[in-house]
């Protein structure tokens, strides 16, 4: 099998986000408050896993009971150019197993554009309605996209209130 040297390259930039992300949780451990936050933790994990947006990815954060994280963000599933399949096991199985008291929920939109889309309100709510039953609380669910003068970057379901969140 021949090596791709954007391959390789490409797993070394995921691998150093990681260690970046990985060590600013752990030296910081900062309180995940704001969608800024959330933002700030997932943007350079979404780039760097997807080779610069050229796919879907869905990420959890999970958080104690301080709104701290536990660890880094996981990658729970990653799709095509403008779309993932998302499913309450795969988003749920690291919280239950890392004992989370919430999460934040997170993904980004190849187009650059983070509007949400109908899709991703109705996965929301879905997933709040699992978490309920699991007793893990949904902070938030953060669209990434890219910044520009006009637009921080990404859109919180909750500060748009377009999805009942408690």
């Amino acid at each position: 099998m021949k090596r791709n040297p954007e391959t390789l390259a490409l797993a070394m930039d995921y691998a150093a986000a990681m260690e970046a992300c990985a060590a600013y949780v752990a030296v910081r451990n900062p309180s995940v408050r704001e969608p800024e936050a959330a933002y700030r933790l997932l943007r350079p994990l979404l780039t760097a896993a997807t080779g610069g947006d050229a796919q879907e990815s869905f990420m959890v954060i999970l958080l104690d009971t301080k709104n701290k994280p536990i660890g880094i963000p996981r990658e729970c599933t990653r799709g095509l150019l403008d779309q993932s399949p998302v499913h309450p096991r795969e988003v749920f199985r690291e919280a239950v197993r890392d004992s989370a008291a919430s999460v934040i929920l997170g993904h980004n939109h190849p187009s650059g554009d983070p509007t949400p889309s109908k899709e991703d309100i109705d996965i929301t709510r879905r997933l709040i309605e699992a978490a309920k039953i699991l007793g893990i609380r949904i902070v938030d669910h953060v669209i990434c996209g890219r910044a520009s003068p006009d637009s921080p970057g990404y859109v919180s379901l909750r500060e748009k209130n377009l999805v009942a969140f408690d």
